[in-house]
């Protein structure tokens, strides 16, 4: 079984010597799951346990720990080899969209103009060139203009005004346009995670049920009830331990997110948690303009080549390319109609979400000012969790052994220290 990913990622970034806890609290995972995961991790990657004399853990790592495993394990270099293969593939699978638009407009505007030129070849000199320009004119100026020199131009006079411009290239733009950047929530669960760990750790390991309320969804509008069944998800995932105080009110600790590695600041974190709102694209007001104007262009152009090819007799006379379009023809016409209509779609898509995201961000904001405005009851509960709050840093002072050495050379060490440690006191008391 290869390693956790996420448990890597807390490693490096607590700077490899961690802690359960620590890590739990970093990556918002079980603390069972972070346990069973470090342990899997030192034992593949060289890492070392190092026990504190009070039996805490610190797990030590390699900074090259992931070397180690790109070595022992085929399966890791295989998907960052196919990491790497798909970020090529998605990023052809997004500029195609916009190289089949283009296509598309090219080819419905030739074949237009094969149709046109032809039906003229039979009239009189003059009118043939007559109407062999109109066609032409009616719609390569329309196609082309976002490569006319006057963009530049136009996109400078953006940036004087000051306007935020998208960096997303033109066929980038035309994917974002149709189908959005994806959901901007994909890893809430984790964030919810992450976030109610740094509010144990911030408060010491020990808090109340209204501490953690702003964080967790379904949990009722009487959410300070009696029963606080809501905080059973939170003490599984990170072992925690009720207990009641003379009162009886309920407040919660957390033993192994008292533990760390290194002594660690308050982190700054959000009052509540925060969904953040769908945007419809990336791209800017001038991109999504330009790929809804070239959708509407492709599809007006689609309408008025299906009434020159309609009953087929011009293509059966022309052959050749115009046959050839009137075979793919109905591909050319549902790309045009999904042009336009899956970003309608997905307008009021995102708007009916973005509603029930607002409504859920609201009542998490509501039980977060609840919070900030404590009345005496609820402040004497937060007091009296603050009696089982607490940090335990394990330094190196503080170990009692570690598989980085021999037991013997531990030993051996320990009372060397042990010695000068009486040797010093007796120095003083003298």
């Amino acid at each position: 079984m290869t390693p956790n990913p996420t448990i890597m990622r807390s490693v490096e970034k607590l700077g490899y010597r961690v802690t359960v806890g620590d890590v739990a609290t970093q990556a918002g995972l079980n603390v069972a799951e972070a346990n069973q995961g470090l342990l899997a991790l030192a034992s593949d990657a060289g890492g070392h346990l190092q026990v504190a004399e009070t039996g805490d853990i610190v797990y030590q790592f390699p900074q090259n720990f992931r070397t180690i495993l790109r070595n022992k394990y085929l399966q890791l270099r295989l998907q960052e080899w196919w990491k790497k293969i798909w970020g090529v593939l998605f990023y052809l699978i997004r500029i195609s969209f916009g190289i089949f638009l283009i296509l598309s407009i090219a080819i419905i505007t030739i074949t237009i103009i094969i149709i046109i030129t032809a039906a003229n070849s039979d009239r009189d000199g003059d009118n043939r060139s007559s109407n062999s320009r109109g066609g032409g004119f009616f719609f390569f100026p329309d196609l082309f203009w976002y490569f006319s020199p006057n963009y530049r131009t136009q996109q400078q006079e953006r940036q004087r005004e000051g306007r935020q411009e998208s960096e997303l290239n033109f066929f980038e733009a035309v994917f974002s346009f149709l189908f959005g950047d994806g959901n901007p929530n994909t890893n809430l669960d984790e964030r919810r995670w992450q976030e109610i760990g740094t509010v144990i750790r911030n408060n010491g390991g020990a808090v109340v049920a209204e501490q953690i309320a702003p964080y967790l969804d379904d949990i009722g509008e009487k959410y300070q009830q009696e029963y606080e069944d809501y905080m059973l998800p939170v003490l599984i995932r990170f072992n925690g331990q009720p207990t009641v105080s003379p009162e009886g009110q309920i407040v919660y600790y957390f033993p192994e997110l008292q533990v760390s590695a290194t002594k660690k600041r308050r982190q700054s974190i959000s009052k509540y948690l925060e969904e953040l709102p769908w945007r419809f694209s990336a791209a800017s007001s001038g991109q999504i303009m330009l790929s809804a104007g070239l959708g509407v262009l492709n599809f007006v152009g689609a309408l008025v080549l299906l009434n020159l090819l309609k009953g087929g007799t011009v293509a059966a006379q022309l052959g050749g390319f115009v046959a050839f379009v009137q075979g793919i023809y109905w591909l050319l016409l549902a790309y045009g109609t999904g042009f336009l209509g899956i970003p309608l779609v997905r307008y009021f898509w995102i708007q009916w979400q973005n509603g029930k995201i607002a409504t859920r961000n609201n009542k998490r904001l509501k039980r977060a000012r609840l919070l900030e405005n404590a009345d005496t009851s609820l402040q004497q509960k937060i007091d009296y969790a603050r009696q089982f709050s607490g940090e335990k840093v394990i330094g190196t002072k503080d170990l009692a052994y570690s598989t980085e050495t021999d037991l013997l050379e531990q030993e051996v060490e320990r009372s060397a220290q042990i010695d000068a440690e009486w040797q010093r006191r007796l120095n003083e008391s003298e």
